[in-house]
Formats: structure tokens, sequence, C-alpha cells
């Protein structure tokens, strides 16, 4: 048995592994969990976050960054982030940060506009940012397209949210007193208004661009007419004074009326977009259908004041038609200022007649040399212009045409365009001359040698009055006075029951009143030698010629 101390010692090994426990303080928790929560706030916020637009606007007002909202039907849907000027200096970029949920407004048709108080001809608008403070309004478009910037609308547009109905274009001279927002009516009820108007291409009327909100948008038919509401229509005729207007806001922001005619067969709702001509009035309006113009042009050497632009034209007293241009000319041989007249008829109006008459002369109304032809033919016949007092209070003149058998005949250029119509000078032109030649004649009269002769007249009739009243009468009066007594002697001697008696007794009065009348001629002679060449006048007290009566 070996001892301990005779033992071998042990071989080496490896060092023994000491291991060590890590743990993690609960304090490091709290700050881990922040981190991971913002995190995730983060990214849900990106991932909420909507697009990113810019609203280019002339001005800034009512613009607040962080605080202007943008709705859509009274809903928020962004806020305005920063305003800036644009880089040119001369307008307003203003950055706009849209929901998740608007991401449609970055169509590329999306309308915005500041909402703020407005008094416009469709009314009072945006009265409820006197509180809140103005916002932007956003109007979503229908485009497939998409923008980052937008041009914003410095009025809020007139139809919005995708309102049904159909649009339509009125062509017209003048835009007169219509607006944006003008209301348009059907039988009195506002059914639409006015959205847009602009010059048309060739700068020689106004294109109006109406809407008509649904179902109403069905009574716009093929045949409606629309004519301009303003104002007020005064008709002065037999029955009085007429006046018409649709309502009080046409009289301060204007108006559109239309109604297609009563008879109208075979009448359907029209298409959007369809064109249609907007009249002066409702007559107009509703009247006939005028048909192709046809221009025509006059000549008058006389003056034509009280003549107008849109002064009637009549053919044997119809309207056919209108003044268009009223132009002073120069005539370098006669050195005179001619004025040239430019009218405008409408053949159509003449109605069954015009029918015979394209029938019975084969004509065709497109045919301008044809046209030339007829109206040669008329000419011949005697067919003149003539300016006509249409007014005598006012002075107004009209143009009528009219056939002047007696008319002098006159060349008829068949190759002038416009045609010309030869012209008369006019009724008062007329009475003019003639008054005028009339005191020509009287002033060519020797007055004084005249009235030199009537004195001298009237004092050889005085003369020989005075020889009347002192010689002729009283002799008359005595040979009355014998004749008299006469009869009165031979009246005794007849019996009283006689016939000779009663025949005296009556010459005796007829001698008696004789004797008187002669008396009151020669009174009223003396006081009116003048009436014996001028008569008596008919306001003179009557001569008693019968003397009284007879008991």
């Amino acid at each position: 048995m070996k001892s301990p101390a005779t033992e071998a010692p042990a071989e080496p090994g490896p060092p023994p592994i000491k291991t060590r426990r890590f743990s993690v303080s609960l304090v490091w928790l709290v700050p881990l969990v922040a981190v991971l929560v913002g995190l995730s706030l983060v990214i849900h916020s990106k991932l909420q976050e909507g697009p990113t637009i810019t609203l280019n606007f002339k001005t800034g007002s009512g613009l607040v960054a962080n605080k202007t909202e943008v709705k859509y039907r009274s809903v928020v849907i962004g806020h305005v982030s920063a305003v800036a000027l644009s880089d040119d200096q001369r307008s307003v970029n203003a950055t706009v940060q849209l929901d998740k949920q608007a991401e449609g407004f970055t169509r590329e048709d999306s309308q915005f506009w500041v909402v703020r108080p407005r008094i416009g001809a469709g009314g009072v608008s945006g009265i409820d940012t006197l509180l809140s403070g103005d916002y932007i309004g956003a109007d979503i478009g229908q485009a497939e397209g998409r923008a980052k910037r937008f041009k914003g609308l410095e009025n809020p547009p007139p139809i919005t949210y995708g309102e049904p109905g159909k649009r339509f274009t009125l062509h017209t001279q003048d835009l007169g007193s219509l607006d944006i927002g003008s209301p348009v009516y059907y039988r009195k009820i506002p059914v639409g208004q006015v959205v847009a108007y602009a010059l048309d291409a060739d700068g020689k009327g106004v294109n109006i661009e109406v809407f008509i909100h649904a179902p109403n948008d069905a009574y716009v038919t093929d045949n409606t007419r629309f004519w301009n509401a303003s104002g007020i229509d005064v008709n002065v005729g037999a029955n009085g004074v007429a006046i018409k207007t649709e309502s009080l806001s046409t009289l301060l922001v204007g108006g559109i009326a239309f109604r297609a005619p009563e008879y109208s067969p075979n009448d359907s709702a029209a298409a959007e977009a369809r064109t249609y001509e907007l009249f002066d009035d409702q007559q107009t309006a509703l009247a006939p259908p005028s048909g192709k113009a046809q221009y025509l042009t006059l000549r008058f050497d006389q003056a034509m004041r009280g003549l107008k632009v849109g002064a009637p034209v009549e053919f044997l007293g119809i309207e056919i038609g209108r003044v268009v241009s009223v132009n002073l000319d120069f005539d370098e041989v006669q050195r005179s200022f001619p004025i040239n007249v430019g009218i405008v008829v409408y053949a159509q109006r003449l109605g069954q007649a015009h029918k015979k008459m394209l029938k019975a002369l084969k004509h065709d109304p497109d045919d301008m040399t044809a046209t030339a032809q007829v109206f040669s033919s008329f000419v011949a016949n005697g067919l003149r212009a003539q300016a006509r007092n249409g007014n005598l209070l006012t002075g107004q003149l009209y143009i009528a045409l009219d056939f002047f058998p007696k008319a002098p005949k006159v060349a008829f250029d068949l190759n002038a365009r416009p045609i010309a119509i030869p012209t008369l000078p006019g009724s008062l032109e007329i009475l003019q001359e003639q008054l005028q030649a009339m005191l020509e004649k009287i002033n060519k009269l020797p007055v004084e040698r005249i009235a030199g002769n009537l004195d001298g007249n009237l004092v050889e009739l005085r003369k020989g009055l005075m020889q009347f009243n002192s010689r002729t009468l009283p002799g008359v009066q005595s040979t009355l006075a014998d004749v008299s007594k006469t009869l009165q002697s031979a009246s005794a001697t007849l019996a009283e029951d006689s016939p000779q008696r009663e025949k005296l007794s009556e010459t005796l009065d007829e001698l008696g009143r004789m004797s008187r009348s002669l008396r009151d001629l020669s009174d009223y002679l003396g006081r009116n030698p003048e009436a014996l060449i001028r008569g008596r006048p008919s306001n003179a007290p009557p001569i008693d010629l019968q003397g009284p009566p007879r008991n």
C-alpha cells in the first residue's frame, strides 16, 4: 500500500470557467417603450398623412398658416401649413396639407377658393365666416389626371358638388347688366343661373353660359327662346300703361327668362351644351321666326335727325326689319354730305305673301344674283325707301318701304352688294318744301300796294254809304210812307170782311218791316263799312228783319 507521500502528482487540466449572469434593470423599460410608441405614432402618421398641394391666389387675404382650414361640404379635409409670396412676387402660394381621405382633391379639375362674406348677383354668401373666420372651400374634380399645383379662384363657382342639370350657351351682342350668378327664370320661377361669359371668337358678340338645375332642365326644348329679363318693360297702348318685370332681383342684378312658344308641336328636350340666341325682350323672342336676314343699303340726301340704330323698317305698314347703321358720307362730285343707312330685313315676316312670291317668281333666297333681279323689278315698279315720322312728340323716324308709281325712274345696280334701294324725301321734308315755296310766293306779292288800294276802296265805300244814308235812304223811306198812306186809305174804303182788305193789311206789314230793315242795314254799314268786303262776322248779333210780332 502506497503512502500519500509517495503518490504521484496529478496531471494539470484546463482551468475552470467561471460564468456571470446578465440582468436588465426595469428602469430601462420605460424609455424603450416610449421609443417604440413614438415610432409607431410616426409610422401611423406617415401612413395617414394625405398629399400636399400648393394653391396660388392673387392675395393672401384670409390665409393664416396652421390656422386656415380647407373644407368640403362644411367638413374639414385639410389645413394651410404655410403662406409665402410666389417667385415673381405677384401672387401668393398657400401650401395645403390634405387629409388621407381627401386624396381625390388632387384631380386636375378640382377647384379651390377662399370663402369670405360676399354680396353678389347670386345673393349673400359666406356669412358664417364672420364668426369662424375665412377658410378655403373645395370642390372635387372628375378628371383622371393628378396635379400638385392649382390656381385658386377669386370667386366661388356658381355650381358645386356635382349638382345635376344641364349647361347651355346663349349668344348675344353684349352682356348688358348680366353677371355670374344672375338668375334664370322659367315662368317667373328661378331654375338656374349664369355661370360664365366670354367674348366669341371674332369679338363681335358675347357667349353666355347658363346652368339649369334638374329636373327643370327638361323644360329647355329645341323650340325654347331665351330673352333678357333685366329691368322694366313699359308698354303704352290703347289699354293704358303696362309694366312687366320678372322679379325685384332682375332690376338690380339682371336676369334671363326662357319659354317655348305656345304652339310647339313635336317639341323635345334639348341636348346639353346647345347654343341659343339671347333676345332683347319677350315679344321679340316669342315672335314667329324671322328667317334669313337680307342686308340693304339706303342713301338719303337730307338730314336724318331722329333716325336711330334699331329703328323699325316697315313694308306697306308691316314691320319686317330694323336699322343697323347710320353713317355720314361725302360726295366728291356734288360737294355734299349724304347719309348712308344700313337696314336688315326678314322677308319671311311677310308670311303667306312671302311664300306665294317665292312660288310665283321661282326665286331662290340663297341666290344673290336672283335676289338683285327681284329687287330690280320692284324698283322699276316704284319701290322706294322713305324716312317717316313715327312719333310727333319725340321726333323719332322709321324707314318705310313702299311703292310710288309716279316716282321718277332711277338706274338700279345689279352688282351692288349689299343691294341699294333708291330713296325719296320724307313727308316732313316735302311739307317743308311746300311751305317754303308758299312763303316765297307770299313774299313776292305787292302787299303794300294791295293794302293801299284796300284803304282807298274803303274810303270811297264810306263816302258812298254816307251819300246813301243822307240822300237815297230818306227818299226810299218817304216813298214807302206815301205808299203806306195810300194803302191805308184804300183799306178804309173796303169792307172789313173783304179779302182785299186782308191782303192790303199784309202788304202794309211787309212795307213796315222793309222800312225797319233798311234802317238797320244803314246803321250797321255806317258802323262797319268793311262788312261789304269781308262779310258779316259769325259772332255778330242777329239783325231783326221781321220786326215786332203782329197782334
